[in-house]
């Protein structure tokens, strides 16, 4: 059929039966969606660098004797203490992870040539009795059990090996499971049931990974707070500010090296004057005094003295 000259072409009718649908919009991603790829990332750091800063803080001063709840250190001092602590095990764990990725990685390009399918299910099935035998071998370390290992008692890292273990074990099983199911994509199969117990099984993998790096990062957390107040004892403090402490009644203590001096009642109502103190840390109620002198962690004491009117601390300069 023709159209008369001035008329604008129209498009022909649908056939009769199949009406004209229009195509669906894709879905947009509200504001909510956009937050949740910058919020969650950054949340989940956070919580993690104020877990590992509360942790090293609590056991450095517990060391000491110090109960941290006593102390009330807000969060952002948990989490400046936090980057010094995970940087050693966070700086290992990715040079291991990348050389594991390459190797894997290699390993995988090699296994994916043509004619290899037959060595590509073998290698796979290694891999995967020998990830989960890794895995079990460490696990029981998680409940506080100890296991045997062919390792020297005095070696410093010997308590991280179970938690590396299980890490190993998991990727390597990760690593067969990968392959199993790129397998199926690249022959075009699908099972159903069976590709999604595989894909639940690398979901649990990756859990015990990361499982068990928090755990190794965490123990060496708290073995490395624990060795610097060890190595603070043996140095005899000298990074605290020494104080001069002024006490209206003689203090009862037990530390050694400290000087005792009573001024008479001609300086005041604070005449006992105390020398060779070292303030480690104050609460908001508390004076938490160590000695200048004592370097021996098993005959180690902190003297506790009431921040009120009964005593008196002056700081004084590091400085000699």
């Amino acid at each position: 059929m023709s159209v008369p000259s001035g008329e604008p072409s129209q498009p022909a009718p649908a056939p009769p039966g199949e009406p004209s649908q229009p195509a669906p919009a894709p879905p947009r991603a509200t504001l909510f969606d956009k937050a949740a790829y910058i919020v969650a990332p950054g949340t989940a750091v956070i919580g993690l660098l104020y877990y590992f800063g509360s942790l090293y803080a609590d056991t450095y001063y517990a060391t000491f004797g110090v109960p941290a709840a006593d102390l009330q250190l807000s969060v952002q001092s948990y989490l400046a203490k936090s980057p010094d602590a995970v940087f050693g095990p966070v700086w290992f764990l990715l040079i291991c992870g990348l050389v594991v990725l390459l190797v894997l990685g290699r390993l995988g390009h090699t296994l994916a040539r043509p004619g290899k399918e037959r060595r590509r299910r073998t290698v796979c099935r290694v891999l995967l009795v020998v990830g989960l035998s890794m895995a079990l071998l460490g696990f029981p370390v998680f409940f506080g059990l100890r296991i045997w290992l062919p390792l020297p008692a005095s070696l410093w890292w010997r308590p991280f090996v179970p938690p590396l273990l299980v890490a190993l074990g998991a990727t390597l099983a990760f690593f067969a499971v990968r392959q199993r199911l790129q397998r199926s994509e690249d022959e075009h199969r699908r099972e159903g049931t069976a590709e999604r117990m595989w894909s639940t099984g690398g979901a649990l993998l990756i859990g015990l990974l990361a499982m068990s790096l928090f755990f190794g990062v965490s123990r060496y957390v708290a073995a490395g707070a624990a060795t610097e107040a060890r190595a603070a004892i043996e140095a005899g403090n000298e990074k605290s500010l020494p104080v001069l402490v002024y006490s209206r009644i003689p203090v009862a203590h037990d530390a050694k090296g400290i000087t005792y001096k009573d001024l008479g009642a001609a300086r005041g109502p604070y005449r006992h004057r105390y020398t060779g103190f070292r303030l480690l840390v104050k609460s908001p109620s508390r004076f938490y005094l160590v000695s200048h002198e004592t370097r021996d962690v098993d005959d180690y004491m902190t003297v506790v003295l009431p921040d009120d009117d009964t005593v008196r601390v002056a700081l004084t300069s590091a400085v000699k």
